[in-house]
């Protein structure tokens, strides 16, 4: 009995979901198109998004960012999810359109405790402060503060960042390169407050070409934003729609890749916090529930996982003393021998591209978890 055609099975949704990140095969194309492909990526510590295009990428230069960055062609931004990307300047703009209902929504959470506040006041004053240069939260706070002394100071500075869109200037987010989280408004950043056009649909057409097929509920998750199932209604005579095992209906659009299941899969290093594990309600596709606990934290790191055939199969952490530079691999499950020796091949050539600095370069299984023959 042959399957339905219309059911997207684990391994089949697995292998779109690669060939969309851009993890079946490195693509030669420069950082600012896969970024913008990629919808961004999330950048809750300033160095993952390098190592994700490192991953993704053929010839990766770790330089390349930090240059987009310094040019304002690139910049990092509170965006999906209400959480900090590396988005293209353009996408900044169209993007922080939509996703600025999730922020507004936050500040409504604590309305009670700014009650008496002249909450438009306080934004204008912070605009002001941050267009005349980059400071950092304790500076803002501070100088909130002598015009606001009988408020909380904090509660100011957080209603301040969900109000106002914020670049997060450099140096900080460029690889190797350290300092201070200093902000500034977007439309200083960029002289302009004009947002290119991006509607609502679109933004729905582009999260399918960089994670479909997907659910209603996918989108959701991976945005931050609630009644979508109403903008997928919109686009239905522009998609393909299917299922997944367990019934759940699914969108796609109709040119993008979907590869064979059993086309193979190469190991990946995938950092932390990488919008692959971070982008639908079901994330079956890519790692097992008993993995996503143990990758997870209760205080909201998501830690950085290796891929072999395609799915999570553990975590890693590079370790830098006294000149050596070394990969620690820790699988969750037996690795296969063939596996073992292409993520150890895979962790060398991550090391010297990230750290070629180091004396010594090395990659370590933790002990545990022998090698299985294959």
């Amino acid at each position: 009995m042959t399957a339905d055609p219309g059911v997207l099975g684990r391994r089949a949704l697995n292998r779109a979901l690669l060939a969309r990140q851009l993890l079946l095969e490195r693509h030669a194309m420069p950082a600012l198109d896969a970024i913008e492909h990629l919808v961004g990526m999330q950048s809750q510590a300033p160095n993952p998004p390098y190592i994700g295009l490192w991953s993704r990428l053929a010839d990766f230069d770790f330089a390349e960012v930090g240059e987009l960055m310094t040019a304002r062609r690139a910049l990092r931004i509170v965006l999906m999810r209400g959480t900090l990307h590396l988005v293209s300047a353009r996408d900044a703009r169209a993007l922080r359109t939509h996703t600025q209902v999730i922020l507004d929504n936050y500040v409504k959470t604590r309305a009670g405790d700014l009650d008496g506040v002249d909450l438009d006041a306080v934004v204008a004053e912070a605009r002001r402060l941050l267009a005349d240069e980059p400071r950092t939260d304790k500076e803002l706070r501070a100088l909130l503060a002598e015009r606001w002394p009988d408020d909380d100071a904090a509660l100011l500075g957080w209603a301040v960042r969900c109000r106002l869109p914020l670049v997060q200037v450099p140096p900080r987010g460029i690889w190797g390169a350290s300092g201070m989280a200093r902000h500034t408004t977007l439309e200083t950043w960029l002289n302009s407050d004009t947002a290119p056009g991006l509607s609502l649909d679109d933004l729905v057409l582009r999260y399918l070409g960089a994670f479909g097929p997907a659910s209603v509920q996918d989108v959701q998750q991976w945005s931050g934003m609630t009644r979508l199932g109403e903008v997928v209604e919109r686009l239905l005579p522009r998609l393909l729609v299917f299922q997944d095992e367990n019934g759940r209906t699914l969108y796609d659009l109709p040119g993008a890749p979907r590869p064979d299941p059993d086309v193979p899969a190469p190991v990946r290093f995938v950092p932390d916090f990488d919008n692959l594990l971070l982008s639908h309600a079901d994330r079956a596709r890519i790692v097992t529930e008993e993995h996503r606990k143990r990758i997870f934290t209760v205080n909201g790191i998501i830690r950085a996982t290796f891929l072999v055939d395609g799915f999570v199969h553990g975590m890693w952490k590079i370790e830098k003393k006294r000149g050596e530079a070394a990969l620690r691999v820790d699988p969750f499950d037996p690795v296969p021998e063939r596996d073992r020796a292409a993520l150890e091949e895979e962790g060398l050539r991550l090391l010297a591209a990230a750290h070629p600095e180091a004396k010594t370069h090395r990659v370590e299984f933790t002990r545990n978890r022998a090698a299985v023959p294959g």
